[in-house]
This record gives structure tokens, C-alpha cells and sequence, in this order.
């Protein structure tokens, strides 16, 4: 059977994941009768709750007589580690545009990892049938970011298709025929994408995607570039610099099969298998014939621009919620972590009892702390930070990322304003449709920390703001923080709505009544810019006096809720956010008044 190995890329909420769920639907990948779920290759939970894909994930479709492997990958540039791999193994690539949003700061990131290793993509014009589609303009916006990206003669002359994932339909030209289905869209992938190429020599295959099965144990996905491999072959694993990292055999070969995975006697070159019975084999290592010295050569990563330290809890309610709460297996739950996502790097913290987590954004760092959370562990998170370079003189560089903010033109002066506070340079506005305006900045990482939600908020929800990497550059001065103090619990116990409402001109709490807090917890914000402690369980006095004022009914104000992005942006240097399975919690690093005090004098002296 003829092979074709091709991924779909696009930027977030272009509708990748649906278009695979029609090719599979159309390619008789599914029983007529058979119940699947909406985004079948989201399989994660938290990919089915945030409509993201967080993952890679491959399947295979049979079209006449030919076998499609196509991997989906994430939209976000936070998972772009993933996709940057994926890239290595196939030989062409659908890139999926949305006819109303046209290409997006992830569509360019991606599109350029594409070219730049020599893919002819086929460009897809996905919802067509949006009333606010602009497809010409779109396509040509398309030419002129490959033109952007050096994209070569060749590339530039790429196969463009319209349609509909959503309605199941792909045709030449944007108005249809909208009844022959997927089909214009498969026999396109068939005569541009090229059959594999395979090399000369014994079996190689280069590890992709790395998975835990509770029982085949590790299983890499990955590409076979030369000769074949059978069940119970003694094979090797190299390293990207050649080194042994160890020696066994093949105990299974699964091939992909629609959505399902198959054992299979033999794989051959060209083909995308995953592979089981190797206890180290890892992510960008090359499995191989006994014989074979030369590691196949891995896509090299972007570096990690954000940074955040992973503590043992170690609260007064540690341990009354989560299972995990040790530093030990916190360590081990980072490490196997790090060996499946290429784009983390983990090192033990100097002087805490914990571990500095580096990935490439907040979204990334904060799918790994909910993933962990909802897995049993407790942890404390302090700060996110931004990770530095210096350059041959000495001087500090920091991360700028490309910010493309989509907003109502009447909102569009206190995003400009809000951007400029956090040291951002505009490069470019313009309209985008429907009296919208689209931005385009050149911003310092730690000004972006926790400003999604402020857009929000400022533009009452109506925004959209995607980021990219855009390059290291010289440190662009301070950038004003939180302007307001916090509330502090001063005892341990139950807070108590009645001494809530006491305090509540001192600021909006966080907490309800009923909640459990502990001396040093942070309760609610302070109208003023300094930290002050309060007693939340302080009851109403009973006297012998009734009155109809006296028994007047308590009616608080809603607190603020803060969810794990929320928090994580919202605290300070001196502040951690206290993770655990039912609860997320603001505290200071220091629970004593005291000691508080003592850092505070020792942090003045310093400066």
C-alpha cells in the first residue's frame, strides 16, 4: 500500500481537530452506527474542557489505496516544542487557515519551522461559510507571510483548497460543490505530498512522542527513516550525540489503525509506528539496528522563556487534601514530566526544598501544575519569572514576544495605554473587519504576566490577544507591578461571615465565609498599597439587648475568584500560591509576622 505522512498545523481555533474528525468520519475510519465523541483526538480532560489541543497525536486513514498518517498538533506556541518535532516526521503539511481571522501569530510560527526543513504545504481555507469570511484577502495574506517566512519558488506555488470542516465539505473553489465531502481535500494530499523518503542502510527510527501505558509501559511514536523492524528484534537507543543509552528488544509494534492502534508483525521504512519494550528510549533519541553508529539528526528546541519554582507545601492545612505531598514525589512527577515534553527543563532550586520548572509560557506551566493538582499532589508556586541571557558583553537580554491583540475599535485606546505601561512597542494596526482593529506589539515577556485577564476586563470580553516568541533583546527597564497590598489572615480557624462584613471597607475578599485560613494566608485585597493583617474570625458579641438594627441580616459582597492563572499572575515576589486537589490558596512566603518583618529589613539592606 502507498503511504503519505502529512501534519496539520494552524493556529489555535482554526479547526484542526475537527477536520480530522471528518477525515476519519468520511474515510470509513468509523462504523456507520458508532457513537464518537465530538474532537475524537482530544482525548486529555483538559483538552476536552479548554477546546485545546495540548498533545500530538497521530492517526491513519486508508483512501483508496493509499495509507494517510496524519498527526494533529497543538495550536498554542506555549506547545510549540511538540510541533516543532512533529514536523521531522512527515513529508508535507496541511496549514489551516480560518477565513475570517486569517493567519495568526501561531500559524506563522509553525508555517516557518515548515519551510525552513523544506515542506510544500497545501493551504486549507477552513469556515468559509462565516458571514464575516474575506477569503481573497485571506489567501493573500497567506502568500505574503510564506513570502515573510524566504519561503522558496517552489513553496510559494502551493495548492490552495476551501471549504468547511464543521460542515464536512472541501471543494477548488470557496462556493463549492459543497456534495462530494472530503474527497477534493484527500486526493490532493495524494498527488502533491511525496511518498516518503527512505534511506539507505539498516533500521532507524527517531523517537516523537513519548507515552506512559500502565500496560506495554513507555511507548515512543515515531518515524522509521530506514529498513525494518520486527517483534523481538535486539535493536540499540543513541542519544542526539551518538552515545549508547541502552540495549534490548522490540516486545510490540502498534500501527495506526483510524483512532484505534493495532499490533502489527513488521514495520517499514516511511511508516509511523510506536514502539514498546524499551524502559529509556526517550523523545529525540534514535532507535536503531545493532550496527547503525549515526543518530538521525532531531530538530533542535526554542529555549524556555518562563520559569516558576515548584516548593513542597508546607502550610498549616498541608496534607488534609492530597495524597502526594512529599518532595520526593514531586521530583520523580517532574522528571517524567521533562522526558516526554522536550520543551521543559527542570533543575533542582538552590537553598528550598523544591525545583525550578522552565517551559515556554504560562498556559504550558499551568497545564502541568492542573494536571498535577488533579493527579493527588500539593505544591507551592512561587512567581512566575522571566528567564534571562546575557550577551558577549555582559549585558541582560530578556524575551520579547510578538503580541497580536484582535479588539473593538472603541477599546482600542486602553489596550494601546495598558501595553505601553508593560514597555510595549506598537508595530502595527490596522483594521480587521467589522469595526474591529487588529495590534501588533513587540512586548517584554514579564510585562505580559498575568495581563490576559485585565484585557478582558478592559474590553468587557471582547478581545483576543495571541502571543509569540519573537527574539532576546536588552532589558527594557522596570515595569510598575501590583499597585494594591493585601489582606492577612492573623489566625488560624474558620473565617466567619460576621467579621467579614466588619472588614469589608478595608478591601474585596477572596474567601467565603466557612473557609478554612491559617496565619499568614492572604484573604483579600487591600484598598491601600500596604499589606495589612486582619482577624476573620472574630464573632458577633452576644448582649441581652434585641433591637431590630442589632439582628440585621449580614449580606457580603462576592469575593473574588481566583483561578489558577488568576493567581499565579496576581502574586507578588514575596507571595506563593498554594496548589492542592480542591483548593488554590494565596499565601506569603512567610507565615509569621515576624520573620516577614526580618526579610523585609534584610531585602532594604540589600538594596
Amino acid at each position: 500500500m502507498k503511504l503519505r505522512n502529512i501534519a496539520i498545523i494552524a493556529h489555535v481555533d482554526h479547526g484542526k481537530t475537527t477536520l480530522v474528525d471528518r477525515l476519519l468520519q468520511q474515510s470509513g475510519a468509523f462504523r456507520e452506527n458508532q457513537r464518537v465523541a465530538e474532537r475524537v483526538m482530544d482525548s486529555n480532560d483538559l483538552e476536552k474542557e479548554r477546546g485545546i489541543t495540548i498533545m500530538a497525536k497521530a492517526t491513519s486513514i486508508a483512501w483508496k489505496d493509499v495509507r494517510i498518517n496524519i498527526v494533529d498538533t497543538p495550536g498554542h506556541a506555549d506547545f510549540g516544542g511538540e510541533v516543532e518535532r512533529i514536523l521531522s516526521m512527515v513529508d508535507g503539511a496541511i496549514v489551516l487557515v480560518d477565513a475570517a481571522e486569517g493567519p495568526m501569530p501561531q500559524t506563522k510560527f509553525v508555517v516557518g519551522k515548515a519551510l525552513k526543513i523544506g515542506l510544500k504545504p497545501i493551504v486549507c481555507i477552513n469556515k468559509v461559510d462565516k458571514p464575516d469570511a474575506r477569503v481573497t484577502e485571506v489567501v493573500n495574506e497567506v502568500f505574503d507571510l510564506f513570502a515573510a517566512l524566504d519561503a522558496t519558488d517552489e513553496q510559494l506555488d502551493f495548492p490552495i483548497i476551501y471549504g468547511s470542516a464543521k460542515q464536512g465539505w472541501m471543494a477548488d473553489k470557496p462556493e463549492g460543490p459543497t456534495d462530494q465531502g472530503m474527497a477534493p481535500l484527500f486526493d490532493l494530499v495524494v498527488r502533491h505530498v511525496h511518498e516518503p523518503r527512505i534511506e539507505e542502510g539498516g533500521f532507524r527510527l527517531l523517537g516523537t512522542l513519548l507515552e506512559a501505558n500502565p500496560y506495554l509501559g513507555r511507548i515512543i511514536t515515531g518515524r522509521v527513516f530506514a529498513g525494518s523492524i520486527k517483534p523481538n528484534q535486539p535493536v540499540k537507543v543513541l542519544d542526539r550525540k551518538g552515545n549508547v543509552v541502552e540495549q534490548g528488544r522490540v516486545s510490540k509494534i502498534l500501527a495506526f489503525r483510524g483512532i484505534e492502534r493495532v499490533p502489527v508483525d513488521e514495520a517499514e521504512a516511511g511508516d509511523i509506528v510506536a514502539i514498546a519494550g524499551l524502559s529509556k528510549f526517550n523523545v529525540a533519541d534514535t532507535l536503531c539496528a545493532p550496527e547503525v553508529n549515526e543518530p538521525l539528526q532531531a530538530q533542535p528546541i526554542d529555549p524556555p522563556t518562563l520559569s516558576m519554582t515548584f516548593l513542597v507545601n508546607d502550610s498549616p492545612l498541608a496534607g488534609t487534601e492530597g495524597d502526594k505531598v512529599t518532595s520526593r514525589v514531586i521530583r520523580d512527577r517532574l522528571f517524567k514530566e521533562a522526558e516526554g515534553n522536550v520543551a521543559l527543563k527542570i533543575e533542582d532550586s538552590p537553598g528550598v526544598d523544591g525545583y525550578i520548572v522552565s517551559g515556554r509560557g504560562e498556559l504550558q506551566l499551568g497545564i502541568l501544575i492542573e494536571t498535577m493538582r488533579r493527579e493527588g499532589f500539593e505544591l507551592s508556586i512561587s512567581r512566575p519569572k522571566v528567564v534571562f541571557q546575557k550577551d558577549e558583553n555582559g549585558e541582560i537580554l530578556e524575551p520579547i514576544e510578538e503580541v497580536v491583540i484582535d479588539v473593538d475599535e472603541e477599546h482600542s485606546g486602553v489596550v494601546v495605554q495598558k501595553m505601553a505601561e508593560r514597555k510595549a512597542e506598537m508595530v502595527e494596526m490596522r483594521p480587521s473587519g467589522g469595526d474591529r482593529l487588529r495590534l501588533v506589539f513587540y512586548a517584554p515577556t514579564r510585562g505580559l504576566i498575568g495581563y490576559q485577564g485585565e484585557l478582558l476586563t478592559d474590553t468587557r470580553g471582547t478581545a483576543i490577544m495571541n502571543r509569540l516568541f519573537h527574539e532576546y533583546a536588552p532589558w527594557k527597564g522596570e515595569i510598575p507591578g501590583r499597585r494594591n497590598g493585601v489582606l492577612i489572615s492573623n489566625e488560624q480557624g474558620e473565617a466567619v461571615a460576621y467579621a467579614m462584613w466588619k472588614l469589608e471597607d478595608r478591601g474585596p475578599m477572596m474567601i467565603e465565609p466557612g473557609c478554612k485560613v491559617y496565619r499568614g494566608m492572604i484573604v483579600g485585597e487591600h484598598t491601600r498599597d500596604n499589606d495589612l493583617e486582619i482577624n476573620v474570625l472574630k464573632g458577633k458579641q452576644l448582649t441581652n439587648i434585641r433591637t431590630q438594627s442589632k439582628d440585621e441580616a449580614v449580606r457580603l459582597t462576592p469575593p473574588i475568584r481566583m483561578t489558577l492563572e488568576k493567581a499565579l499572575a496576581y502574586i507578588e515576589d514575596d507571595e506563593r500560591v498554594e496548589v492542592t486537589p480542591k483548593s488554590i490558596r494565596l499565601r506569603k512566603v512567610h507565615l509569621d509576622p515576624n520573620d516577614r518583618k526580618r526579610a523585609e529589613r534584610a531585602k532594604d539592606a540589600a538594596a
